[in-house]
């Protein structure tokens, strides 16, 4: 198999999967290395909408009719399970985490959570890290993209951020 039909194959196994593929599974699954499946999957991603996740990798549905909104926040690091399982609670989808770096600019990471297993497994995976989260490099203010089904879905959990005092 060359390298455009191993892209392909890795692009079918997105599309038809519905959970995060890591990229050990998809390494093993296409006989090839981990870091071949890294750079294949940067390739694609100028393509392609793929979320890398912490759970794996994801094509990301961009014809989805979803509400959209991002909230800028603010919490210490203990109330981070808290925030984002309030989110999905109230039916969100947490995409991403943002933080702004005075150097760098941006900072945005893909998070991908949707239940309150996976919010489990995100924080737990964060507290063995030795990483930790970003939002201190921004005096703990960040932003979170969220989708829901409805708009309804998104302003509940807007007052539930506002009524915990992180909502900025």
């Amino acid at each position: 198999m060359n390298n455009k039909e191993r892209r392909e194959k890795i692009i079918q196994i997105l599309k038809e999967s519905q959970i995060p593929v890591s990229g050990s599974k998809l390494a093993s699954m296409l006989s090839v290395s981990r870091q071949v499946i890294v750079t294949d999957i940067a390739l694609l991603r100028t393509e392609y909408p793929i979320l890398a996740t912490a759970q794996g990798y994801l094509l990301y549905d961009m014809q989805k009719k979803n509400y959209r909104k991002a909230y800028a926040v603010r919490h210490t690091a203990e109330e981070i399970h808290d925030e984002l399982l309030s989110m999905v609670k109230l039916g969100g989808h947490v995409l991403d985490v943002i933080v702004e770096h005075d150097v760098y600019g941006q900072i945005r990471a893909d998070l991908d959570l949707t239940t309150p297993a996976d919010v489990e497994h995100f924080c737990r995976r964060l507290e063995s890290s030795s990483s930790g989260p970003l939002f201190p490099i921004s005096a703990g203010i960040h932003l979170h993209t969220v989708e829901a089904d409805s708009e309804e879905a998104l302003e509940q959990i807007e007052q539930v951020l506002k009524e915990k005092g992180w909502l900025l």
